[in-house]
């Protein structure tokens, strides 16, 4: 397993959003790591979710609460004194954005400024990660990349409501985290942008895995609303390693990466929505998929690319995964999670990516 250079063995790290998707993820492999993790998050969203099934709650400190509620996270920072923060808790979802906008910007705008807060207040905290999205960008569906200087925007409140975000972000390490004032202020501050994420776990609405595997687990067929959208696809993991290696670089050299960075996909992960789910019917091995795409749904990009030529050169971290091994590996997921320990299924397939990538 890639250990970072031991580097958060015995850190206390906070994890906000821990019950999420990703963040359950983001937890295993830092309590693997020998990090003393602290979840701060709202309830998972449903009983099958990754976090409840790896029985996370027993191994980590789990606290319950909103990032909206700054009292509620001050005591947490001054109780357990994190050393590196990750913040991951957001409203996460585009099509639900256009339900309840307000409360789309209130978590994801004002819940960041909140955390970036008491950082600012916290003297033990060290480097803060600060995850957003790749829907962050002003995204004009062109068939390059964008880089990490490109302008923010968003068409739909939960992409606007990112790109404000890393606005924020970048006026507080300016105003408050500058590099050139670190013997002052002691903090390493960076946002982190990922393409599309897919792996076992995940349960959340309008997102092609769990939707392809609702179906297949009730027997219907995979209703795909738009099949003709590309997305730069990776496996959970694949972005979390460059979280990890970029707290790594931030702790070592504090002054040096504090900026935005890209985790996507190469090329040719790149791939429509419905290609995506017929690779997860041939390795869960049966489905069928249906076209019920509309002309006049909700508004979606269809084309989304990130360029992570910095992050190469920049941390020396790329892509470990095909995409037919990233859907493979999340397709395997479901088919063992009601029957194993997934706890140490989530560690056996950090083991086996790890190994992929030495």
């Amino acid at each position: 397993m890639k250990n970072f250079n031991n580097i958060y063995k015995g850190k206390k790290v906070l994890v906000t959003g821990h019950t999420g998707f990703k963040g359950s993820w983001l937890s295993i492999w830092l309590h693997e790591l020998g990090a003393e993790v602290i979840g701060y998050s709202q309830d998972p969203y449903t009983e099958k979710d990754n976090f409840v099934l790896s029985d996370l709650s027993n191994k980590i400190v789990d606290i319950r609460g909103d990032i909206r509620d700054r009292k509620h996270l001050r005591e947490v920072f001054d109780k357990y004194q994190p050393e590196v923060v990750l913040h991951l808790a957001a409203q996460p979802l585009v099509r639900l954005s256009y339900e309840i906008p307000a409360e789309t910007y209130e978590t994801n705008l004002m819940g960041t400024i909140n955390v970036l807060e008491e950082i600012r207040n916290s003297k033990s905290v060290k480097a803060g990660i600060m995850i957003t999205t790749d829907k962050c960008y002003d995204n004009k569906e062109q068939i390059w990349g964008y880089r990490e200087n490109e302008a923010f925007g968003g068409y739909d409140p939960y992409s606007s409501s990112k790109g404000a975000c890393e606005i924020v972000i970048q006026s507080w390490i300016k105003s408050f985290f500058n590099p050139k004032d670190y013997a002052k202020h002691g903090k390493s501050i960076a946002s982190v942008r990922a393409g599309n994420v897919i792996g076992g776990g995940d349960w959340a609405k309008d997102r092609i895995v769990p939707d392809c595997i609702r179906a297949l687990e009730a027997g219907k067929d995979i209703e795909i609303r738009s099949p003709k959208s590309i997305r730069p696809w990776e496996h959970v993991l694949e972005p979390l390693s460059g979280y990890l290696l970029l707290g790594q670089k931030m702790l070592e050299e504090p002054t040096k990466y504090c900026e935005g960075w890209n985790f996507g996909p190469t090329l040719d992960a790149i791939v429509n929505v419905w290609e995506v789910a017929s690779n997860i019917v041939k390795y869960y091995g049966k489905g069928n998929l249906k076209d019920i795409s509309d002309p006049n749904a909700l508004h979606e990009a269809k084309l989304l690319l990130l360029d992570i030529t910095k992050a190469r050169f920049e941390l020396g971290w790329k892509p470990t995964l095909t995409i037919e091994q990233s859907i493979e590996l999340t397709t395997e997921w479901y088919k063992r999670y009601k029957t194993e320990d997934i706890y140490r299924l989530c560690v056996e397939q950090i083991e086996r990516f790890s190994k992929i990538g030495e």
